[in-house]
């Protein structure tokens, strides 16, 4: 890498120019960042499916919730810290962007000692709830073990994304890219290495993700500390500032909570998952680790389908927050209608092949036939379903790069915890508790939140008290 590249400025105005310009060049290498990063999960579910178990195939696919519980809050709670720096990038006050950034440094490292103990500790109960028969569970043993691993290396994982939104708040999705390439990279080499020629299965794919991360929280480190221009982070000035960590905090808690619930909320969804009935399995096959293997396959092609919708909803928070901080909110109106458009058409394009090419897709994680076949029915049911999230995911950022963090949260946690509980629940208890019809729980959480999203950004808007004040701000400097 050409340091000296690395360390110049990257940032991104994105008060002027084309729109459509402005939140494509902001979500393309966002985009290649995550794909990358879905990449190395990717090889990591590749390897272990080709060189392991199938209980250890659906061990390293059905943990996602249970890590999304710590670190979805966590990247909720940073997302207040990056609206408050784009807004302050975007209204030019530069005292209040380096406060922001160096207060969110130092509670992301008050914070990663903390959740390193909280999820190493609740491992086994969070796994006692998830799978539907507990410690005996084929796929339990696999699962701890790649859980304790992981978040004994978390706080490396806390310090990039802290680090990654800082520079994505004034623009920066370039130089988050290059690091999670190389630390793909890294992933890829050590997960072969680890599991395919020294056979330590999924303990190996652990510590190849751990030390991925360590690479890439080592790179955003240096970058802070050394670049130049409004992020730089100097080790001096690493506390917490009152007036700054309150507002981190009110408008970073309710995204942390969403999150942190949705992802609760998923471990029980996964125990629904593996308690189906499976036709037509022979004696002596786990039905267990066939559903959950096969929704392990699933859930990495449905990684692949959110990246377009998840990096434009992304670039919106910055972009809305950029311009509500200059005063423009027709702008930032106009913003988020293109990037709904421009989700919708990327998602409806990749949802042909997805669809048409199930079986195939399937085969290449797992040669287990049952698996491909459950893998299949899902994907071709439940893919159609994605551009309900282009409006929910679109809004949502939209909404939280105006401030607006408790209107979502609540319309997010209603469709997607109660009312799919609630779905899962009656439906496997009194109706069917066959695969299809409990799987159905995901889409319809997707309708009733698009729905009561849409409803809810348009009767409000993306308006209000910090546009306003920020016209005033520079009415009275201008």
């Amino acid at each position: 890498m050409n340091l000296k590249g690395l360390l110049r400025r990257h940032d991104m105005d994105m008060t002027e120019g084309s729109i459509t310009g402005c939140l494509v060049r902001f979500a393309l290498p966002l985009l290649l960042g995550n794909l990358f990063q879905q990449l190395y999960t990717m090889v990591d579910t590749w390897v272990i499916g080709r060189f392991g178990q199938t209980g250890e195939y659906a061990a390293v696919g059905s943990v996602g919730p249970i890590v999304n519980i710590l670190i979805g809050f966590f990247a909720g709670l940073s997302s207040g810290a990056s609206v408050i720096i784009s807004r302050g990038y975007g209204s030019g006050d530069r005292e209040k962007v380096s406060k922001t950034v160096h207060c969110a440094v130092a509670l992301t490292l008050a914070m990663a000692g903390v959740f390193t103990v909280a999820g190493m500790a609740g491992t086994p109960l969070m796994l006692r709830l998830m799978l539907e028969s507990g410690e005996n569970a084929g796929v339990y043993p696999f699962a701890k073990t790649y859980l304790l691993v992981y978040f004994a290396g978390v706080s490396a994982l806390m310090i990039y994304n802290m680090g990654a939104g800082i520079l994505r708040a004034v623009g920066d999705s370039d130089r988050p890219f290059l690091f999670l390439l190389a630390s793909t990279a890294v992933n890829i080499l050590l997960d072969l290495l680890f599991v395919a020629a020294f056979g330590w299965g999924v303990f190996g794919v652990a510590l190849a993700t751990v030390i991925a991360q360590v690479v890439s929280a080592v790179l955003i480190t240096v970058t802070l500390l050394r670049a130049e221009g409004w992020v730089h982070v100097d080790r001096k000035k690493i506390r917490f500032d009152r007036a700054c960590l309150s507002e981190i905090l009110r408008l970073g808690t309710p995204a942390a909570l969403q999150m942190a619930v949705t992802a609760f909320s998923n471990v029980f969804v996964q125990s629904y998952i593996g308690g189906v009935r499976l036709e037509g399995l022979p004696a002596g096959v786990d039905s267990e680790a066939v559903s959950l293997g096969g929704w392990t396959t699933y859930s990495k092609v449905d990684q692949f389908l959110f990246l377009p919708i998840q990096s434009l909803a992304l670039s919106v928070t910055t972009f809305v927050g950029q311009n509500l901080g200059g005063g423009n909110l027709a702008r930032a109106k106009r913003g988020t209608a293109v990037a709904w458009l421009l989700a919708t058409g990327v998602t409806a394009l990749l949802a042909v092949p997805v669809i048409g090419f199930a079986p195939q897709i399937a085969s290449v994680f797992t040669p287990d036939p049952y698996v491909i076949e459950v893998a299949t029915l899902l994907l071709r049911r439940l893919t159609g379903f994605y551009l309900f999230c282009c409006v929910n995911q679109v809004l949502t950022c939209a909404l939280r790069g105006a401030g607006r963090t408790t209107a979502p949260m609540v319309i997010m946690l209603s469709a997607f915890v109660g009312f799919r509980q609630l779905y899962l629940w009656l439906m496997s208890s009194y109706i069917s508790n066959d695969l299809l019809p409990v799987a159905m729980g995901y889409p319809a959480g997707w309708m009733l939140c698009a729905v009561c999203m849409a409803t809810y950004f348009f009767c409000v808007g993306l308006g209000g008290r910090h546009a306003k004040d920020s016209r005033r701000k520079i009415a009275k400097t201008g």
